[in-house]
């Protein structure tokens, strides 16, 4: 696995090569409509990145708030496995002293790990069905399993590693795979993926596709307990839930899942995945990926507002997050304002002028 996992990796960064000589070349023609300038590339900081292939253009804009190192990081691999037309794209928020090291680990490896699953379960199932039909109808269970799998190879690699230090700090990862008309959400922590979608009346809408995965909720906190960890709120943070080892007054875990954190994997934290599909219509115009520092200050009507206002899309997530950061000066003065992190994926060409 981790011969697989190095290899795939290695093809990653060969792709990302040449992403700034093409980020160079996207300026001089930065309207979302010069199409022919984008090359399949791997982003992997702030910038715009077209889909070769498709009709996809994504936008990405991270902002380090007031509370030291900017934990965030993100990916869009554009033709995923050298796919035509397949866009992968992930968000990863880190905690903890390390967690900045925990997020771009988790970033580097879940990609290539998840290609690397999907190929051998497609080549399984391949072998055990007769025809494409078949397959096509089974595309969303072989990426739910191929993640389910990477989450847990990826989290025992690092578990394993000896050059970072994950027992009390760790990160969220939400991502998603765009396959045709075909997205895949799988979502391990409390960012979250909303999209934007168009209403019979023509007005732009917000639909929540992923679920914050906090320790307050009834499934999650039922789990943790029984594994003998404990859910509750410090008396000067009311309505904020955490994890705690029992008897001990740490770690204070904001979510019920996520990589690294092994002081309290043993306590009910866990990094598999909600792994979740979604069909791609003509009304769908968008999806947004943030961490909570964008969610904590905005609601989802809000950012897909924001988004849909913006005219040009190449400055959508930017936008986004300056907004995010706005809010947080303006409704929590007092609270140190935290990283935000925002990727818009649109899935349709721009409207003629």
């Amino acid at each position: 696995m981790r011969q697989i996992s190095s290899l795939l990796q290695g093809l990653a960064r060969s792709l990302s090569v040449g992403r700034d000589r093409d980020r160079d070349r996207d300026r001089k023609g930065n309207g979302a409509g010069d199409r022919k300038t984008a090359v399949p590339a791997v982003l992997r900081t702030s910038g715009t990145l077209w889909g070769d292939g498709s009709d996809t253009f994504a936008a990405v804009c991270s902002r380090r708030g007031e509370k030291g190192i900017n934990q965030d990081c993100s990916i869009v691999w554009e033709g995923f496995g050298c796919q035509e037309g397949t866009i992968f794209c992930g968000i990863f928020d880190g905690h903890g002293q390390w967690g900045h090291y925990v997020a771009k680990a988790v970033r580097d490896s879940l990609p290539p790990s998840l290609l690397c699953h999907w190929q051998e379960a497609l080549a399984l199932a391949s072998l055990i069905d007769d025809g494409e039909k078949k397959l096509g109808d089974c595309q969303f269970d072989l990426w739910k399993r191929s993640y389910v799998a990477a989450c847990a190879a990826v989290d025992d690699e690092l578990r394993r590693s000896r050059r970072l230090d994950a027992v009390q700090s760790g990160c969220t990862a939400l991502s998603i795979v765009k396959q045709g008309d075909l997205m895949i959400v799988a979502n391990v922590g409390d960012s979250r993926a909303v999209l934007g979608t168009t209403s019979g009346d023509g007005t732009i809408v917000a639909v929540q596709l992923t679920v914050d995965l906090k320790p307050n909720l009834p499934q999650e906190k039922e789990r943790i307990r029984r594994c003998n960890g404990q859910v509750y709120c410090l008396a000067d943070e009311p309505g904020v839930h955490r994890v705690w080892q029992p008897s001990r007054e740490s770690p204070g875990l904001a979510m019920s899942r996520a990589f690294g954190d092994y002081c309290v994997k043993d306590c009910g934290v866990i990094s598999a995945p909600e792994v979740t599909q979604r069909r791609i219509g003509s009304s769908d115009q968008f999806v947004i990926l943030a961490t909570d520092g964008v969610w904590d200050v905005l609601s989802n009507d809000e950012a897909v507002h924001i988004v849909a206002g913006t005219p040009d899309r190449a400055k959508a997530a930017k936008r986004l997050v300056e907004c995010a950061v706005r809010a947080w000066r303006r409704k929590r003065r007092d609270i140190a304002v935290d990283d935000c992190s925002a990727i818009c994926l649109f899935f349709h060409p721009p409207p003629p002028p």
